[in-house]
């Protein structure tokens, strides 16, 4: 059976990424299409890969500023044709991917990582994002045809699977579709229960506005805690400007830096609303703690008092009573680590698997 990948875009890297670079291990023949593909930016070893990437890649700076761009990539998705010979076409969607056209005999089986935030939830979008004033007046009847387009494409879909239990919700509210969950993959056996514990909190991120890190920095200065936090973003000016002296941004770190980093923090701040979040599981998978928001893919990841913390309101105020509870409770690294081995990628291959093999894919590789 001849399998083809879809993603939406290739020009920063994330959760989506690291599915894709499981999805791609599974298939190495599979070729993966996208709308645009930043070469020098993703990992050099991607360059082997054979990615096809659509006319956007010549727009004007697509590669670094692919927001103003946004609604050109249902028009990219919904005229792009995967060729007939595709048996089988599985999307890794967080945008507009959903929207391909496949062969008339082909299976569409979509991993949803959410229906798409710029449409569907425009107003909590728009509030931390820097839209100018008259793009805001004229995108919020854009989007109504944007959601439109977008419940057609769903029906096309053969299978949705979702990421957790929010995305579920999200795919029945959004796309009146049913879906299974299968969690997405984490390389848990990289890492391995840590006995040192150095005196910080730690975040691992992209800075972008919707990942609330201004929560964790503004409730670390408030009680002096010292908090790194590593990753890089168009958020990042801000947040230096907000970080008080316990506060150091790292940008962004090596496999090997982020391994030191979660053996030796004391715990891992999560603090957003996400769908998912590998990086928690990487900690917890070196026996870590994760303080996390109480809400989206946390209620699915994090046991409130056996793997870690969780604080019911997206506030500094929440967020700083949860970290001054934390001080007074101990956690058992062992059980943290067998929670997070639940969300291996050897699981998620096996899963996928049982998808895939309705539909008559044969096993990976």
């Amino acid at each position: 059976m001849a399998i083809a990948l879809v993603h939406d875009w290739l020009n920063q890297l994330g959760g989506a990424e690291d599915v894709l670079v499981e999805l791609h291990g599974m298939f190495p023949a599979a070729p993966i299409f996208t709308s645009i593909y930043d070469r020098q930016r993703m990992p050099a070893e991607w360059q082997s890969w054979d990615i096809r990437s659509s006319w956007m890649d010549r727009l004007p700076r697509v590669h670094r500023m692919h927001q103003p761009y946004m609604p050109l990539y249902a028009a990219t998705f919904a005229g792009m044709r995967i060729p007939d010979q595709y048996d089988l076409v599985l999307s890794n969607k967080s945008a507009f991917c959903i929207g391909v056209r496949v062969g008339p005999q082909a299976r569409h089986v979509c991993y949803c990582l959410t229906p798409t935030r710029f449409t569907f939830d425009f107003p909590a979008y728009a509030k931390r994002e820097r839209i100018p004033g008259p793009a805001k007046a004229i995108l919020p009847a854009l989007n109504a045809v944007l959601r439109a387009w977008e419940r057609r494409a769903a029906r096309r879909v053969t299978r949705f699977i979702a990421i957790s239990r929010e995305v579920q919700q999200r795919i029945r509210a959004h796309y009146g579709r049913d879906s299974i969950i299968i969690y997405p993959p984490v390389q848990v056996s990289r890492y391995a229960v840590s006995s040192e514990s150095d005196d910080y909190y730690l975040i691992v991120s992209r800075l972008l506005p919707y990942k609330r890190i201004d929560l964790a920095i503004d409730a670390c200065n408030r009680l002096g805690l010292p908090l790194l936090i590593a990753g890089d973003g168009r958020d990042r000016a801000r947040l230096e400007r907000m970080a008080g002296p316990t506060v150091r941004l790292l940008g962004r770190v090596d496999e090997d830096a982020l391994t030191r980093l979660l053996a030796g923090c004391r715990a891992f701040i999560f603090p957003g609303l996400e769908d998912f979040g590998i990086a928690p599981i990487q900690a917890m998978a070196c026996g870590k703690p994760v303080i996390a928001y109480a809400g989206g893919g946390s209620l699915d990841t994090v046991i409130d008092g056996v793997t870690g913390l969780l604080f019911h309101a997206p506030t500094p105020d929440a967020l700083a009573t949860a970290l001054s509870t934390f001080e007074g409770v101990a956690f058992a690294p062992a059980a943290i680590r067998s929670h997070a081995e639940k969300f291996s990628a050897e699981r998620f291959q096996r899963e996928i698997m049982q998808v895939l093999r309705e539909y008559g894919a044969d096993g990976p590789g």
